[in-house]
């Protein structure tokens, strides 16, 4: 979505509460576990869309023979019919039947900044921001209970977490003295 096709999602924590920091470009900004996971869910779903709008399409052109007219009809009245999706996503997000290309795609964009992704990779990152969500969730509560620990600190705290976020995902890696 940047100039250079950034957009990162990370858990984070503010004020006692569980967030999720997505940085694009210069620009940042705090969503709630809710709206990160909302967002996830639109992802896949785009996804989904997309590749169906793609095969119905092929459906009715070679199986049906209906003109691009009557395609783009049927195809509209389809869309018109899939369950409306509940919530507000941190992205604006749509799924895009390529005429030109025949390939589904999954349109995002937030502010000025746009992109356009394949499906796999909207799912791909529909994982991160599910990822950032959950991470974000279990960080709080963990930090709650450290909070009972006297000998721990807040600086203590901010430490712990920035290594674990530098240990990032994947298997544990072995401490070097």
């Amino acid at each position: 979505m940047t100039d250079d096709g950034n957009l990162w999602i990370k858990s984070g924590y503010q004020r006692g509460k569980a967030v999720c920091e997505l940085q694009y470009g210069t620009t940042r900004v705090v969503l709630t576990p809710e709206v990160t996971l909302v967002t996830a869910r639109d992802l896949h779903a785009a996804a989904a869309r997309a590749e169906d709008d793609i095969a119905l399409i092929k459906v009715l052109t070679d199986r049906v023979k209906l003109d691009l007219r009557g395609v783009g009809l049927v195809l509209g009245d389809v869309r018109t019919r899939r369950p409306m999706l509940t919530g507000k996503p941190a992205l604006r997000i749509e799924a895009v039947a390529g005429h030109a290309t025949g390939q589904p795609y999954v349109h995002i964009a937030r502010g000025s900044m746009s992109s356009s992704l394949s499906p796999d990779d909207a799912r791909q990152m529909a994982l991160h921001w599910t990822e950032a969500a959950v991470a974000a969730q279990l960080d709080a509560r963990l930090r709650y209970v450290l909070g009972d620990f006297p000998q721990i600190t807040e600086d203590d705290l901010g430490r712990i977490f920035a290594g674990m976020q530098d240990a990032g995902g994947g298997p544990a890696r072995e401490r070097t003295p």
